[in-house]
């Protein structure tokens, strides 16, 4: 057994409490965002750039819900999960009660005592093989993190500006969006020259971003289904039981022959 296999196995003994390797990383990664917004909340003095940040923190609510009823109804043991193994705090972080998203530092820990159980070489080589499957989960955080981003920075380009058109957090998201996708309905534009330099990081990481995304599902949608592998045939450690396997192969192989001569024959006659 190798050493994947070895780590993959111990996953599976934890009671179903460790997921998938891209998804454990995809959730730590949103809970680190979500307590960086906690803690740049008590920083910034914009009420506009707040308003981006909650309105992020709303989007990433129902994924952690999500996540808490994904572990709950998949461990083996639901009082496990729920009483030693934090379960009640991945609840409630995920309630829209801004003092328990400091829970989410229970999720972190998951994720850090992943990286300690079976190490990053590990982690990483399991990620790079299923980087395939790995790839919704990757643009889904960065589409996020652009968002969050690029709308605080032009809202903050655009703040001096006296004929600034994106002037809120719904307008600088709204155009962040549409930026991010290469639409541009043109309602909303950055008019200073900072503005426009982040309208072009926004729009040229939105082209790697869904372009990421439509190979993703035209690769899900197009390629053949992976073809099952016929199961083994176990092989018998008793000599004397390989030794009538082999005679049996040979004398397969020996009718076999036999009738492609007997063909080959009536073909002959025939010619």
């Amino acid at each position: 057994m190798t050493e994947n296999q070895e780590a993959e196995v111990g996953a599976k003994k934890q009671g179903g409490e460790v997921k998938a390797i891209g998804y454990e990383l995809f959730i730590g990664a949103l809970s680190v965002l979500s307590i960086f917004n906690l803690l740049f909340l008590y920083l910034v003095n914009d009420r506009d750039i707040a308003n981006v940040i909650y309105i992020i923190n709303g989007f990433m609510m129902p994924i952690f819900l999500g996540d808490f009823f994904y572990r709950f109804f998949t461990t083996q043991s639901k009082s496990g999960y729920f009483l030693r193994n934090f379960g009640w705090a991945d609840l409630l972080s995920s309630l829209p009660f801004p003092q328990l998203k400091i829970l989410r530092l229970f999720r972190l820990w998951r994720v850090i005592r992943l990286f300690s159980r079976f190490g990053i070489r590990h982690l990483v080589d399991e990620f790079t093989q299923h980087r395939a499957d790995n790839a919704l989960l990757l643009v889904i955080f960065l589409v996020m993190g652009v968002l969050e981003f690029g709308s605080m920075a032009v809202l903050k380009a655009e703040n001096a500006s006296p004929n600034a058109n994106i002037t809120s957090a719904s307008d600088a998201i709204w155009w962040a969006y549409v930026t991010i996708t290469t639409v541009g309905y043109g309602d909303q534009y950055p008019t200073t020259n900072w503005g426009r330099i982040i309208g072009v990081l926004v729009m040229t990481a939105g082209v790697g971003l869904f372009g990421t995304l439509a190979g993703f599902l035209s690769g899900k949608l197009l390629n053949p289904p992976a073809k099952k592998k016929a199961p083994a045939t176990p092989v018998s450690d008793d000599p004397k039981a390989r030794i009538a396997e082999l005679k049996q192969m040979i004398e397969a192989q020996e009718q076999a022959t036999a009738s492609l001569r007997a063909k080959l024959e009536e073909i002959d006659a025939l010619l």
